[in-house]
């Protein structure tokens, strides 16, 4: 780090760190206007000796005004002004800092546990920027209005964005808010005990709590970072929480193809509005000898239970005709991992 830039840090360090007497005595000026040590002293808890270095520390930062009149007066300052420096001086250092930045690389493959809560909510948008085909996840109303405009971005780039929000009692009716603009599907879920959850095609996820999104002191989210992880995290989304909220927003417009998808249950309650011949390219595993496997053939045959849990598609391709299911898969011949259908024949 640089001299320049190192004592800039220092100075505003120096500058901002307000000690307890300091702020208690700064905002009670604030309030007043104008007071003397003796009024100081009777508003706050801070004892009469300490009153005067206090006042004249203030003041010695540009925040308050003394007044060297007897008794002495302290008058506040417009923060608007005081702090005018101090924005100059900060923009300054965050520039500094940016330029000497370098992005932490991710591992391939892992898995991370994060405590602060500005890490939580960095690592959400970055798994909602991520996402290249679907983005499964589970907010509250607050998160919701937080990623809007990035979660409506990614709706006019095709992306299908299935929302699970809770708690219910605060989740706004479908006639009072455009889900549309911001979703594919969406469902409420009762109560406060969901966690915080957000995957990207399948793959790059995050559980947090909600306290951890709250910032309150047990907090922790926990990051699978392009792992195989991330797909039961998932199935416990579509199993365990998508299974038991209210349907908020169904599936509606007609999907555009090509499509990818990482969910087969998001896969078939698509394609129950779409006709004619579709065709599909499954990459997934065989559920027998778990080796990898790639198929393509015509989509013959699509089902999903009443609730949306389970959901499987039958695909013909030159030699056999193929059952396909989602993750953790057993009574299908393929577990699928990334689902492409498309008007015309696949590669």
């Amino acid at each position: 780090m640089t001299d320049d830039l190192l004592d800039s840090l220092e100075t505003l360090s120096d500058r901002l760190d307000f000690g307890e007497y300091e702020a208690a005595a700064y905002l009670t000026i604030l309030e007043h206007g104008e007071l003397t040590a003796s009024e100081i002293a009777d508003q706050t808890d801070i004892p009469q000796p300490r009153v005067y270095d206090t006042v004249r520390d203030l003041s010695d930062r540009g925040l308050v005004e003394v007044n060297e009149s007897r008794p002495m007066k302290v008058l506040a300052i417009d923060p608007a002004d005081a702090f005018d420096e101090y924005r100059v001086s900060f923009s300054t250092v965050v520039e500094g800092l940016t330029e000497r930045y370098t992005q932490p690389a991710r591992e391939s493959e892992g898995i991370s546990l994060v405590r602060s809560r500005p890490t939580i909510l960095r690592y959400i948008e970055d798994i909602l920027d991520a996402a290249e085909y679907e983005l499964l996840l589970s907010l509250t109303p607050d998160l919701l209005d937080r990623y809007e405009d990035l979660l409506a971005a990614k709706i006019d780039d095709s992306v299908g964005v299935e929302i699970m929000i809770s708690p219910s009692v605060e989740v706004p009716d479908a006639d009072a808010y455009d889900y549309r603009e911001v979703a594919t599907a969406v469902r409420a879920r009762r109560g406060v005990t969901s966690p915080v959850i957000a995957i990207a095609d399948g793959q790059y996820a995050i559980y947090a709590t909600r306290e951890g999104v709250r910032g309150a002191e047990d907090r922790y989210g926990v990051i699978f970072d392009r792992s195989e992880l991330g797909f039961l995290l998932s199935s416990f989304l579509n199993t365990v929480l998508w299974s038991t909220a209210e349907t908020v927003l169904s599936y509606g417009e007609i999907p555009t193809f090509p499509r990818r998808y990482a969910t087969i249950r998001r896969c078939v309650s698509e394609l129950q509005s779409v006709e004619g011949p579709l065709y599909a390219r499954i990459e997934g595993r065989d559920i027998v000898t778990g080796n990898p496997r790639v198929l393509t053939g015509k989509v013959s045959e699509t089902a999903i239970d009443s609730n949306r849990v389970t959901a499987s598609l039958q695909v013909e391709t030159a030699t056999e005709t193929v059952e396909v299911g989602g993750q953790l898969a057993a009574l299908e011949d393929i577990e699928a991992h990334e689902i492409t259908i498309d008007r015309d024949p696949l590669d």
